[in-house]
């Protein structure tokens, strides 16, 4: 199992989860892509693509930085032809970028509304079919959205029914061009964390110091992303898994490592059925 040499295109990943994919596949000489729309640092954020680019540089990959708003077709084009001219091709698209907006239907701006949508499944749309031309050409081609299981709960749409679309509209851009694409030997999979993940998201849009407490660190989702990279496209497609899920099927018994904080209880995700208890 190795990434050497292997190029992923990542939307969003300049901190988080995105980040911690692209540096676990670093470790191996992977060349990343980070195509995000961070060039400069946020008063409460942390990271841009510079910055993320060194993260993956110092971890052994190689990196290109692009500057990236997935909902403007041309420049998702563009960015994939700077990623084909700097590394030869794609093998690997990664599908992170994402807005988070819990409101209900009569709370949410209709301005908030579309970027989500736009962000969120249309983006996820449009950079997949632009890389698919590239990908058909890699010797194992993989697509990850990061977007939870079509389980069709009434709740999980009654409680926040603009965003459960937007990232079910994501599982079902994977669900879509996994039968679409089989042939080509193209694998579109959706991962997804059981627990929430100590991220910015989730300390500054959902449920601060106390929720990240409750969470998991980022790194359980880079290993689960790495191994479904390393598994066969032509086996391992349309399928919607859970982090844990899938590092148990590779043999990892222990997950206190993961742990944001070992004296908390752990925080069940959103999109995740609560008496799926983490272990």
């Amino acid at each position: 199992m190795s990434l050497k040499n292997k190029t992923i295109f990542m939307t969003g990943g300049s901190r988080g989860i995105g980040l911690a994919i692209a540096e676990r596949a670093a470790r191996d000489g992977a060349n990343v892509v980070i195509a995000a729309k961070t060039a400069q640092a946020h008063a409460k954020l942390e990271g841009t693509i510079y910055t993320a680019a060194e993260a993956i540089e110092r971890a052994g990959g190689r990196a290109l930085p692009l500057l990236l708003d997935v909902r403007d077709e041309h420049a998702i084009n563009a960015a994939v032809a700077k990623a084909v001219e700097s590394f030869g091709g794609i093998d690997i698209c990664v599908n992170n970028a994402s807005a988070i907006n819990l409101a209900s239907s009569e709370e949410i701006e209709v301005k908030r509304f579309d970027l989500i949508q736009q962000i969120n499944t249309r983006g996820t749309f449009l950079v997949s079919r632009a890389c698919v031309p590239h990908l058909r050409k890699s010797a194992n081609a993989h697509v990850l959205n990061l977007s939870p299981p079509l389980a069709m709960r009434p709740d999980w749409f009654g409680q926040h029914l603009p965003y459960t679309l937007s990232k079910y509209g994501m599982s079902m851009v994977a669900y879509g061009m996994a039968d679409e694409f089989r042939d080509a030997g193209i694998a579109f999979n959706a991962l997804w964390p059981k627990t929430t993940i100590a991220t910015a998201a989730v300390e500054f849009a959902l449920g601060g110091e106390a929720l990240m407490r409750r969470s998991r660190k980022p790194e359980i989702m880079a290993d689960a992303a790495y191994a479904i990279f390393n598994r066969d496209a032509r086996k391992f497609t349309g399928q919607f898994v859970l982090d844990e899920d899938v590092l148990v099927e590779d043999g990892v018994t222990d997950f206190e490592p993961y742990r944001y904080d070992p004296e908390s209880e752990l925080e069940i995700d959103i999109f995740v059925d609560p008496s799926q208890r983490p272990l």
